[in-house]
């Protein structure tokens, strides 16, 4: 006798999971994207940001941009991972979009309007990766 391997009946709260994780890891994508060239602008023309006088966490700009410009790289390939719906890209996200909140909060009088919108984008990641149950995901790359 042989065993057959069914695929899990195709469900709504499976369907959500799969677009949520799948919408983490554009957005995470996009973060990271968006991250690497604040990072460029940062390192390369420092005229383009607010300076500010007697901020308590200030940083040369090259170092905010050597910053931005890693934890883009990061995101990119944490999103790559989310992609496949790897358990260790979900809990990496949710590390990698914390500290680019965190980064674009300690950078906001740099360029307050654009940290405000990373700010958001991040929170909307760490949403749609904390709300999926575990239980709930399956394999994208397994489906026939």
């Amino acid at each position: 006798m042989t065993a057959t391997h069914t695929r899990p009946a195709d469900t709504t709260k499976q369907e959500w999971a799969a677009g949520l994780t799948a919408f983490a890891a554009v957005m995470l994508f996009l973060v990271g994207l968006l991250d690497i060239f604040r990072g460029i602008m940062a390192v390369a023309e420092d005229d383009i940001f607010v300076t500010t006088r007697n901020y308590a966490f200030a940083f040369d700009l090259t170092s905010w941009g050597w910053i931005h410009l890693s934890l883009g790289v990061l995101a990119i390939i944490v999103s790559i991972g989310l992609l496949k719906v790897s358990m260790w890209a979900r809990v990496s996200g949710v590390v990698i979009a914390g500290l680019v909140i965190i980064a674009n909060f300690l950078s906001l009088p740099y360029y307050p309007v654009w940290s405000v919108v990373m700010i958001a984008l991040s929170g909307f990641i760490v949403w749609a990766l904390c709300v999926v149950q575990r239980d709930n995901l399956f394999d994208l790359s397994e489906a026939e």
